[in-house]
């Protein structure tokens, strides 16, 4: 017997077949014992080997899941009591695991791939986020009132002293009630569309529109007081 197969364990192939006797039941039955250690060396290692892989397939599973409840909570409201396992969804759990390491790893491997598909249900049905009102409405009402404060400031510029006054008080009374009136027309054109109706959020659009007078108010005092 070489050394490599006194590490292995392996029979030695006997060059002729022994003669019938002690011997050959001897040779016969060392033969038999190596098969089956042979095929349970190998089921071990077949099963250490789908032990491993199940764990890995968990490990993935088991946040995306997590992750699904949570959206399926948040964004799609559904109560979380209907995505709690019933107790036939257990039982057919158990039923699909029964039969060890390796079905497990099935079973598992079929819910990644039921969890895949799911995320892409919900990528594809997902409801668009909808703005506030006043935050859409802030963004028309916005640039409007900044139009108005650029006018204030180029006219308070390019005014001589003496009539600062005077365009001061035309465009405090006139341009934030333009601008006012131009920002609900335009909400009422973009989102018009919406069958509950509108919400222009006027005093939003009011306290927009006249915050360029009382800043250009701010800087000409300020700019009196130190002169």
């Amino acid at each position: 017997m070489t050394d490599q197969q006194q590490a292995t364990g392996a029979i030695p192939a006997q060059p002729t077949p022994p003669a019938p006797g002690p011997w050959a039941d001897y040779l016969a039955a060392a033969q038999q014992l190596d098969a089956v250690r042979r095929a349970a060396s190998a089921a071990a290692t077949e099963h250490q080997a789908a032990v491993t892989a199940a764990r890995q397939e968990l490990s993935v599973v088991r946040p995306r899941l997590a992750a699904q409840k949570a959206r399926l909570t948040r964004d799609l409201a559904v109560p979380p009591p209907e995505l709690t396992p019933m107790p036939t969804d257990r039982d057919v759990a158990a039923q699909a695991v029964a039969g060890g390491p390796a079905a497990a790893l099935a079973a598992l491997q079929q819910a990644r791939r039921t969890a895949e598909a799911g995320d892409a249900l919900l990528t594809e049905t997902a409801p668009a986020r909808q703005w506030r009102p006043w935050a859409r409405n802030l963004l028309i009402y916005g640039p409007f009132a900044a139009v108005v404060l650029i006018v204030q400031i180029v006219l308070y510029l390019v005014a001589s002293p003496g009539s600062v006054p005077t365009y001061a008080l035309l465009c405090g009374l006139s341009m934030p009630v333009l601008a006012f009136g131009l920002g609900w027309v335009t909400i009422g054109f973009v989102y018009g569309g919406d069958p509950e109706g509108v919400d222009r959020t006027p005093i939003v659009g009011a306290v927009a529109c006249l915050t360029p007078v009382l800043l250009t108010c701010m800087g000409v005092g300020l700019t009196s007081f130190f002169n």
